[in-house]
């Protein structure tokens, strides 16, 4: 696996080196950007894809509760009028007491689509190649993971330009 990286001290210096990236090319989902705490007030991809995320997820979330409803739906219609019962002249399908299976498989399958999108869509769970050590110790890691061979100069000074820049990966290799 080839990949290539700086190191950086600050976000200042970390957003400088994913915007020579960006201006060298290369798309926002091919850039690693690695820290060991919480960047909130940095926009290290600031092109609305975080929008695009939300909405997916909120998709997702609603097709879960959707798909969970209609099979509470189905599994309460059917468990209720397979067999001849004697009800009374009452419905056999009652809707009070169906509510809340209908309201738990509603609740779950939101949080199974949920939970099935954020692992999906945050990749977790795929064997991390681009790590440094130094990422743990405060520094923030910008790399590109397979950099095609004949751009990687242009990606070494881009990642090179912020001031206090350590490079660092196999690209060579």
């Amino acid at each position: 696996m080839s990949a290539i990286y700086g190191l950086y001290p600050d976000a200042a210096a970390a957003q400088a080196a994913v915007d020579g990236l960006r201006a060298a090319g290369v798309a926002g989902p091919d850039i690693t950007v690695l820290t060991s705490f919480p960047m909130d007030g940095c926009r290290f991809f600031d092109d609305g894809s975080d929008d695009r995320v939300r909405r997916r997820m909120w998709t997702m979330a609603g097709g879960g509760g959707l798909t969970g409803l209609t099979a509470a739906f189905a599994l309460s219609w059917v468990a209720e009028t397979s067999w001849p019962l004697s009800v009374g002249g009452l419905p056999v399908f009652a809707w009070w007491p169906n509510l809340i299976i209908m309201f738990e498989l509603t609740m779950l399958g939101a949080m199974l689509a949920t939970v099935v999108t954020l692992v999906v869509g945050a990749r977790l769970g795929r064997r991390v190649t681009l790590y440094d050590p130094e990422v743990s110790r405060g520094h923030i890691l910008v790399g590109i993971e397979r950099p095609d061979r004949d751009r990687i100069a242009a990606l070494t000074r881009a990642l090179a330009a912020p001031a206090g820049a350590r490079l660092g990966g196999n690209a060579g290799a």
